[in-house]
């Protein structure tokens, strides 16, 4: 374990199915089970070029390393977050496989020529800002939660412009903006073709979503995965995300 990559208050964490270990802070926006799930829900290719956008410390992107041979750039605006993603590269020998670009999603098209990326992923920011968000927390944790610096419209419209001719744009998100993600998805010829819905428990309502568009894509032949619950009744994790926790 390479301590000399950690500067103060970081910490090492590793997901138990594999190798990959990650640098994170308590003090920002750590990664959770919507990064792992999303790392997970899309076919990817075995060569190509795969971006992560939105990548705060290069969760999803290094989980999705165990799976590919692809090259894999990570785009994250937040300087601190990138040189974490940066360093856990390093950390994991990730060196000739990925990299960060570190600026705004909206310039990538300065970085790649378009057309030429085979799938995104993307984890972003969940909420709208209006007069109830609240904006009191940490610069990391407002810029990681609320759409202030990147939106839908943004993340869809750069998608069109990058991808292949049907490359895959997959998003993690919430329920409760399914409408919206569906709509600006069309807008910018991004066909929704498998959606899933992800639940904290049998009893309760859906608190994520997981959804996979295919650029140019026909509108038809949209599939609705069954449902996937997180914990079991008493707390403890169903097999399926014991099995992508601790394999």
């Amino acid at each position: 374990m390479k301590e000399t990559l950690l500067k103060d208050g970081e910490r090492i964490n590793q997901l138990f199915s594999s190798d990959v270990k990650i640098i994170q802070n308590r003090e920002v926006f750590s990664y959770s089970i919507d990064s792992v799930l999303l790392s997970r829900f899309p076919k990817l290719p075995k060569q190509g070029l795969i971006v992560d956008l939105c990548s705060g410390n290069g969760a999803v992107g290094l989980f999705s390393s165990t799976r590919t041979k692809a090259d894999i750039i990570a785009v994250e605006l937040q300087e601190r977050l990138a040189d974490m993603a940066e360093r856990s590269i390093e950390l994991n020998n990730l060196n000739d496989q990925m990299s960060v670009i570190q600026d705004d999603l909206k310039n990538l098209p300065h970085y790649i020529k378009e057309s030429k990326v085979d799938v995104i992923l993307c984890n972003p920011p969940y909420f709208k800002v209006d007069k109830h968000s609240n904006l009191n927390e940490s610069e990391h944790y407002l810029l990681a939660r609320h759409e202030i610096t990147t939106n839908l419209n943004e993340i869809c419209k750069v998608a069109q412009r990058v991808l292949k001719s049907n490359g895959r744009l997959a998003m993690v998100h919430r329920p409760d903006r399914f409408l919206d993600i569906i709509e600006t998805m069309k807008q910018y010829k991004l066909a929704p073709k498998r959606i899933q819905f992800v639940y904290p428990k049998q009893t309760k309502g859906a608190n994520m979503l997981l959804i996979e568009a295919i650029k140019d894509g026909s509108l038809d032949g949209l599939k609705i995965l069954p449902p996937l619950f997180i914990h079991n009744e008493d707390g403890s994790y169903t097999s399926e995300i014991h099995e992508i926790y601790y394999g």
